[in-house]
């Protein structure tokens, strides 16, 4: 029998966009799911199969990534422990993208099903999880900006920004101090870069006093000179919605 204990964290998380009552909260809770574990680099899902499931990251990063003819990887965002990850599968019956695990990781599985059905009938629900997919293109646009028209030294700043904000907001570790989930050939596959260029760039913002590193673990040694060199603004990531914005839609 599935405990609602496991969902928690998805209500948490829609419950930052949207206020619910007492039976949104238990619709939340009262989904289907299946949980799974997956190893480092094993699949979640891979284009062109059937996509059935949306899921909720329990723990570990996740990373979605396109591969073109060539054989080539491009890395489209890091998901990391709180996330709901392909919410369009809902409605979207084919992946059109990867989802791979960086690290350990474990996922709860909801089908699409459901979700349309918690929707349907729970309008402040639908309209939650409408913002979270939002939000969701809103950090694609952001890295699209990134990998397209910022030079090494600022879309590795940039992308150690985002990292450090978000594994803040989720609970996971402090702005100042936190475990970079990728090796260089990732975050290459992210920024653009090859791992030679990456490891320069990382090297060179060690050298100009911004970050140090021990192996995965990164340390920001100044925050505003990083955000600075990152051409960094959070705005885009909506880490906080004032509570009156939570109700704007009746």
């Amino acid at each position: 029998m599935n405990s609602p204990a496991i969902l928690n964290t998805m209500l948490e998380r829609l419950e930052r966009h949207r206020q619910f009552d007492a039976e949104d909260r238990t619709a939340v809770l009262a989904l289907p799911y299946t949980v799974r574990k997956l190893r480092p680099h094993e699949h979640l899902i891979r284009e062109g199969e059937p996509a059935e499931n949306s899921c909720l990251l329990r723990s570990g990063f996740l990373c979605r990534h396109k591969i073109i003819a060539a054989g080539h990887r491009q890395i489209v965002s890091v998901h990391m422990a709180g996330d709901m990850v392909n919410m369009q599968n809902s409605l979207l019956k084919t992946a059109d993208h990867n989802v791979q695990a960086l690290t350990e990781a474990e996922v709860v599985l909801i089908s699409g099903r459901a979700i349309i059905e918690l929707a349907t009938a729970r309008p402040n629900v639908a309209i939650a999880m409408w913002l979270d997919t939002l939000i969701d293109g809103s950090i694609f646009r952001e890295w699209i900006a990134n990998v397209g028209r910022r030079d090494a030294r600022s879309k590795t700043a940039h992308i150690l920004c985002e990292f450090a904000l978000r594994q803040e907001r989720a609970g996971l570790a402090a702005r100042s101090r936190y475990d970079l989930p990728m090796t260089q050939e990732q975050l290459g596959d992210a920024l653009g870069l090859t791992p030679v260029h990456v490891n320069r760039t990382l090297k060179a913002l060690e050298q100009a006093g911004l970050i140090s590193r021990n192996r995965r673990s990164v340390t920001i040694s100044d925050w505003d000179a990083l955000r600075v060199a990152g051409d960094f603004d959070p705005a885009y990531l909506y880490l906080e919605l004032a509570e009156g914005e939570r109700s704007l839609v009746a």
